[in-house]
């Protein structure tokens, strides 16, 4: 298992999914400076930005299950083989 980076795609999921979270109930005026879709003429949400960001959170912990498993041994006639 690789701790190190388990815990980093752990870290990164819960802030990809709590901005995608911000991005659905934040109009576009009103969001961090630093997100990308700032636009203080804009009263509208981006839907399209909150979804991505939520599928990139999910794609993070799913990252993460995978890493954090049980690793394959090579059967006897592997290590033979190969």
């Amino acid at each position: 298992m690789n701790k190190p980076l388990v815990i980093i795609a752990v870290i990164l999921g819960i802030l990809f999914i709590a901005a995608g979270v911000v991005y659905f109930m934040t109009p576009a005026r009103y969001l961090p400076g630093f997100f990308p879709g700032f636009d203080r003429s804009l009263m509208t949400h981006h839907y399209k930005h909150g979804i991505g960001s939520i599928l990139l959170g999910v794609a993070c912990f799913v990252f993460a299950w995978f890493q954090s498993g049980k690793k394959k041994h090579a059967s006897p006639e592997e290590e033979k083989n190969g």
